[in-house]
């Protein structure tokens, strides 16, 4: 049976990933049948490059993805198309999906970074009052 999971590469502790086909039976960094892609998840933000129709090609061939290749490749919009394709769905439907989703993704970039500053504006402004309103302790007179 061919999986499609993730392969370690990279240096030590700066790992980088290859997604790649292989038989169930080899270990993590064996041997594989065809390197399908590359994960970095050491960039901001992380980087997915996936060979799409080759991926398409395994899976049609009936390779199971891993759960976490599956949800990179939800990340990366491919499992929505994989989906609506093996659905049935002509063409135009899958692309109007597929640009929805893109729209959708964006705006929830947006949404999460205007978030991140309102609470770092909220954090700063909680801490400066703070340290302005604690006045230092009064010394006792020396007797």
């Amino acid at each position: 049976m061919v999986k499609i999971r993730l392969r370690r590469e990279g240096k030590k502790k700066y790992p980088v990933y290859k997604f790649v086909a292989t038989d169930i039976r080899k270990p993590r960094n064996g041997g594989y049948l065809e390197a399908l892609g590359q994960y970095n998840p050491n960039t901001t933000p992380v980087t997915i490059a996936i060979k799409e129709t080759r991926v398409e090609h395994w899976l049609r061939k009936g390779a199971q993805p891993t759960d976490t290749v599956r949800s990179l490749l939800r990340r990366n919009g491919f499992w929505l198309r994989w989906t609506l394709t093996r659905q049935g769905k002509d063409e135009s439907v899958v692309r109007s999906v597929t640009e929805r989703w893109q729209m959708q993704q964006a705006e929830k970039a947006q949404h999460e970074a205007d978030r991140k500053a309102r609470r770092a504006a909220k954090k700063k402004k909680a801490s400066a009052p703070s340290a302005e309103a604690a006045p230092a302790p009064a010394e006792a007179p020396a007797a």
